[in-house]
């Protein structure tokens, strides 16, 4: 009994030195191509065939994995750069409008209730068409710039990170892929290869979800809600001053409220939400604040008369 622990304990412990040995031997393996990666001397062609690429890399001749077959992603998904400055720049558009149609509607169908005469009506249309459209110019602008100031911090700090202490980096970067459930074998050696391809890439896309190269505009945010802004209200605009005095409120709501329909749809659409949920919830609270703005009017105008 003696003799077979022995030779047991004997086994066991000629394993552990074998895997151990593995392990050193991998994690210097490791730290190889992550100092080469972070910016020392690594050689890129073979001393014995120069002209030869290296074993695992595609040949000059041949095409790229990622572009061998472009069609073979799903082209309905944001997988393209610039998806980020795309997406800004619509729903700026549509959140414009939508303001757009509501607050100027709301203060034209108001004054309309107060009073019959058309001039009110289009010197107050005007001013609010145009204190809304720089209104949410500059708020587009202050809450974009927010952002991309924010944007271009985070990314600063994190190449001083990668400059300053890349070890630690890299281990970091590995314990983010394992959180997302990859082994530590599959973590170590995704976070290698993305490592000696574009550390900052790396860490910017796992860590903050931040592309460097798709930083957002605050300019293009600004103009494209101030003109949304402005197209959205000419058209209560235009509904209430050319038609006549008895039927040019029914008429501005009806085409308010198709506006609002066509716009919380567009807007569903682009988040990826329910279309009928967003139409409804648009819908009614555009003819909650018609309704509120014209009995306020018609209260008033009432007073006065």
């Amino acid at each position: 009994m003696r003799h077979f622990l022995g030779r047991e304990a004997t086994r066991r412990a000629t394993f552990s030195a074998s895997k151990t040995a593995a392990d050193q031997g991998r994690l210097t393996f490791v730290a190889d191509r992550r100092r080469r990666a972070y910016g020392e001397a690594m050689s890129t062609t073979d001393s014995t065939h120069p002209g030869e690429p290296h074993p695992g890399e595609p040949h000059p001749d041949e095409p790229h994995p990622s572009t061998a077959h472009p069609d073979s992603s799903h082209p309905a998904e944001p997988h393209s750069a610039g998806m980020a400055q795309r997406l800004n720049w619509l729903r700026a558009g549509v959140l414009g409008a939508n303001d757009g149609i509501v607050s100027t509607a709301a203060v034209v169908v108001g004054v309309a209730g107060a009073t019959g005469e058309t001039l009110p009506v289009f010197l107050a249309g005007t001013a609010a068409l145009v204190g809304g459209a720089i209104s949410m110019a500059l708020g587009e602008y202050v809450s974009v710039s927010s952002q991309r100031d924010t944007e271009r911090a985070l990314i600063e700090k994190e190449r001083r990170e990668l400059r300053d202490d890349p070890d630690a980096e890299f281990v970091e970067l590995v314990g983010l892929y394992r959180q997302q459930g990859l082994s530590e074998q599959t973590a170590t050696a995704v976070a290698t290869e993305l490592t000696e391809k574009d550390a900052l890439r790396a860490h910017l896309s796992v860590e903050l979800n931040i592309d460097q190269d798709d930083v957002v505009s605050p300019w293009h945010a600004a103009l494209a809600s101030a003109v949304a802004f402005t197209v959205g209200a000419l058209l209560p605009m235009a509904t209430i001053l050319l038609l006549p005095s008895p039927a040019r409120i029914v008429a501005t709501f009806i085409a308010v409220l198709f506006a609002l329909a066509v716009t919380g749809y567009v807007a569903a659409w682009i988040g990826g939400a329910r279309r009928a949920r967003a139409v409804v919830r648009t819908v009614t609270g555009g003819a909650i604040a018609l309704g509120a703005t014209f009995l306020v009017g018609t209260l008033f105008g009432t007073g006065i008369a």
